[in-house]
């Protein structure tokens, strides 16, 4: 959700007037804040407000959320991991029995599982009782190898290319091959696993879709936000980074959608940096404002789930490191899952907001995302609003809310950069304290900081936080 509103709070000038003109100046203060409040339906453009040459005035952001129906819904899987083959190349698999690592995985659960990646030709897919063998010609194992990841790439990495056409008729021949055997008959396929969707590659999108749109399940890609240059931590507060993947969503979804309408679509696999990630940036606080609003944007725009590359691996690019250490984005994932449902809720602002100029872009830098409250998690009733907001502006914000949430008590999960690095930070602080692990079978208690009913939510600069609306009673969230 873009947002990027402002609201008279004061006013202050340089000149003095006669007490006698303050009166209907207040009374014009308190009409219009009145209007813009209790406007829950109907237009919500700003009201026009006069502001005077060189006037400062501090800026209140008025929110309001339907709650009558969700926008989207998304799997209830919708955050789902993944693990690289190679830790079994390189000797990691035994530590997958870590009573660390389980408790890590089982926080966020429920979710899917993917085993793959791109460095996974070493493998190879036996099945002795595979029937396909028998019959002379490739078996399962064929297929699943060599189209793994990035169809697109394949010039590049072996020397020979594939169009989607053929891509989709060996995809329609891997299923034939699966339905007679048993473990298989009722598994799902997923595809074509393309990387950026460049002209290239939306080309070789629309031939598989064209031959066997029908045949997967889902329609599968990739993201990766920056890729091949060095970074930079400002790089992660850019807005124009964060909005790249609203683009490419577009795309994709206008291919599917032409040969398949209403096929799910799941981003499989998003990393922030390529080549493993960058240290003390890919795995620090920084990093958590692209997840974050990777989570927001994918499902504001239908995408039914997105697969983290990965949850325990090489790099840097990972939610737990080889020391069996959770990093911030694995604490910003743990309170997704605590914290948002699968439902999407439409999100309004109220207020003064700035015009567009010609040839210009606005790319906002404060993100509210709203979403119906978990209703796994018991602390809340259904009926409860989340909000999860993204400050990238380096003055904090003031969100008052407004219609269905007006006078609603909130719990506040505000998470900031713990110790001396700042934005660095490979630590994190949920209202103040840090996050660590109580043992290795025990995660720490996510407490909530309650705020007063009509409270005006204050975002610190340069920060993340998610707030529950209790009580809300909205319909959209009532029921599963």
């Amino acid at each position: 959700m873009r947002v990027l509103c402002a609201f008279p709070e004061a006013m202050s000038s340089s000149n003095s007037r006669p007490s006698a003109c303050l009166a209907p100046v207040a009374l014009y203060l308190a009409v219009l804040l009145h209007l813009s409040l209790s406007s829950q339906t109907g237009d919500r453009r700003p009201l026009p407000v006069d502001r005077a040459a060189g006037l400062k005035e501090k800026t209140l952001i008025l929110l309001d959320v339907s709650t009558k129906n969700p926008v989207r819904t998304v799997n209830e899987n919708f955050l789902s991991l993944q693990l690289d083959p190679s830790i079994i190349h390189d000797g990691w698999l035994d530590f997958l029995s870590s009573k660390r690592l389980v408790t890590l995985a089982r926080g966020l659960s429920p979710a899917f599982l993917r085993f793959g990646g791109k460095r996974t030709d070493f493998l190879q897919f036996q099945n002795l009782r595979n029937p396909a063998k028998s019959r002379g010609g490739p078996g399962p194992d064929y297929y699943l190898k060599n189209y793994e990841d990035e169809p697109n790439n394949y010039r590049t990495m072996h020397g020979r290319a594939v169009n989607g056409s053929q891509l989709g008729k060996d995809y329609i021949q891997l299923k034939s091959l699966l339905q007679p055997i048993r473990i298989y008959s009722r598994a799902s396929l997923y595809g074509p696993n393309i990387g950026r969707p460049r002209k290239n590659v939306i080309a070789l999108l629309d031939g598989f879709m064209k031959v066997a749109g029908s045949t997967v399940d889902a329609v599968t890609w990739q993201h990766c936000y920056i890729d091949g240059r060095a970074v930079k931590v400002m790089d992660f507060l850019k807005t124009r980074l964060l909005d790249t993947l609203s683009d490419q969503i577009r795309k994709i979804q206008k291919v599917v959608n032409t040969y398949t309408p209403g096929k799910k679509i799941w981003l499989e696999g998003v990393v922030t940096t390529s080549a493993g990630g960058t240290n003390n940036l890919s795995d620090s606080y920084a990093a958590g404002f692209l997840w974050l609003n990777t989570l927001g944007m994918l499902a504001n725009q239908g995408i039914d789930v997105v697969i983290r590359h990965s949850f325990f691996d090489h790099g840097y690019n990972h939610l737990v490191d080889q020391n069996f250490n959770p990093l911030p984005d694995y604490w910003l994932s743990l309170l997704y899952k605590r914290l948002i449902g699968p439902k999407v809720l439409a999100v309004h602002v109220a207020g003064l907001q700035r015009k567009p100029r010609p040839g210009r872009v606005i790319r906002d830098k404060l993100r509210i995302y709203a979403h119906c409250t978990n209703h796994h998690n018991h602390n809340y009733v259904r009926g409860s609003i989340t909000l999860f907001i993204i400050n990238l502006h380096r003055s904090r914000k003031k969100i008052k809310l407004a219609g269905t949430l007006r006078a609603k008590l909130v719990h506040q999960y505000l998470l900031q950069p713990y110790g001396q690095e700042g934005l660095r930070s490979r630590s994190v602080q949920l209202n103040g304290q840090p996050l660590v692990m109580v043992d290795d079978g025990t995660l720490p208690e996510l407490k909530p900081r309650p705020l007063r009913a009509g409270r005006t939510l204050v975002i610190p600069p340069v920060t993340m936080g998610f707030y529950v609306v209790k009580n809300v009673n909205a319909l959209a969230c009532r029921y599963r």
